[in-house]
């Protein structure tokens, strides 16, 4: 019997948190039977576990700056109309190609609004076929703060007219939907809530490598190095200073801030690029030190580590502070504020954080495992509502 065939588009911008995200959810979703394109539009990663997903690679692009201000391809160069359309034709082709039994989309409408070159016509694509796929959205739970209520307006019509579901990764016991998304009630009957996503955790005692180290991490690192360079500042004002640190800087720390952290490392402390085995080292270390990305954030909690963040706040973003604020009103981590970030201020927060108890976690954190549950539970009521030519969600077509 041949497996449904999931279509996944995902265009990462500057951190890899989207990515990695993503790629639970395909492990998920080929774990329960499906069969995963996974569909990505920014730069490579190397060493990204899709399971037994099929990788479709479209002519990379990536933020051209922290601000998000332009988009940029792989050269550096600002992206113009002949790329956008070797891209539409690129991710069109893939789509007819792999004639999927559901499109799923991560992010848009909700964001990645430089990409409705591609994005409408394949939605457009994907509702003209026959059978219709199922076309449903991937968000995260806390959306970046937009007062703009024709925007959306805009959103709430794409989702009633061309999608059957949205899937946010979240838990509404921390936070609902409708916090940072005016128009949730609008589109209440296609959201659902799938639990929070997280990566595979080790088993328990499967390793001890990091024991008892404070482990410094900066995500995908294009922007962590005003935490990475702080780190090494506060580790003598605290009172772990005498055990091990280990900073993990990311694959995107520019090269020369890499050198210049490598030259001011002390004895005790390793500088690394990358590790496989992060999630052991989370789960092992006395305490962590990171930024507040949605997928470190998740670590955290389900390894229930000790853990100072620093959100990321520039641009604009809003969705790092908020969700860090809500989890510290919990007492699960210590929050230090990114905009007052000095050696003494992170000590200050490493010191509180190293006090305290390891957190106690009692949110949905089966997210990838709820969004493979929600897409099959999809496709076994597809005959039904294509009898009836209503969309999986209940919404409208047109």
């Amino acid at each position: 019997m041949t497996r449904p065939r999931v279509f996944f588009y995902v265009q990462h911008l500057l951190g890899i948190g989207h990515l990695r995200r993503a790629a639970a959810i395909t492990r998920a979703l080929e774990r329960h039977g499906l069969s995963v394109a996974f569909v990505a539009g920014g730069e490579p990663v190397r060493g990204l576990d899709l399971g037994g997903a099929d990788l479709v690679q479209l002519p990379p692009a990536r933020a051209g700056d922290s601000g998000f201000g332009s988009i940029v391809d792989d050269t550096g160069r600002p992206i113009d109309d002949a790329w956008r359309h070797r891209r539409r034709s690129a991710l069109l082709a893939a789509f007819e190609r792999w004639a999927p039994e559901v499109v799923l989309i991560e992010l848009y409408p909700f964001g990645r609004r430089p990409f409705r070159f591609e994005l409408r016509p394949l939605l457009e694509a994907a509702v003209a076929r026959r059978p219709r796929p199922a076309i449903v959205c991937s968000v995260r739970d806390i959306l970046v703060s937009r007062n703009d209520a024709q925007r959306t307006a805009e959103i709430v019509d794409i989702i009633n007219h061309r999608f059957d579901l949205v899937l946010v990764h979240g838990d509404p016991r921390l936070i609902e939907f409708g916090a940072t998304f005016a128009g949730a009630n609008a589109i209440g009957r296609q959201l659902r809530y799938t639990g929070y996503v997280v990566g595979e955790s080790p088993a328990p005692g499967e390793s001890r490598i990091g024991a008892g180290e404070i482990l410094v991490s900066a995500g995908g690192g294009a922007v962590g190095a005003p935490l990475l360079r702080a780190a090494i500042g506060a580790r003598p004002l605290t009172r772990v200073a005498d055990q091990p640190w280990r900073l993990i800087a990311g694959p995107n720390l520019p090269e020369q801030d890499f050198r210049d952290l490598a030259a001011s490392v002390r004895p005790n402390v390793t500088l690394e690029r990358f590790r496989a085995d992060f999630q052991t080292l989370l789960r092992n270390c006395r305490l962590s030190v990171s930024q507040a990305g949605y997928n470190t954030i998740m670590e955290l909690l389900a390894a229930g580590t000790r853990a100072v963040v620093v959100p990321f706040a520039e641009g604009g973003e809003t969705e790092q502070p908020v969700r860090a604020r809500l989890l510290a009103e919990r007492g699960l981590l210590t929050v230090v504020d990114p905009l007052a970030l000095t050696p003494e201020s992170l000590a200050a927060g490493i010191d509180a954080a190293d006090r305290g108890a390891r957190p106690a976690v009692s949110l949905d954190m089966s997210g990838a495992d709820g969004t493979a549950r929600a897409i099959i539970a999809a496709l076994a009521r597809q005959d039904q509502d294509r009898a009836t030519d209503l969309p999986i969600g209940g919404g409208h077509r047109s």
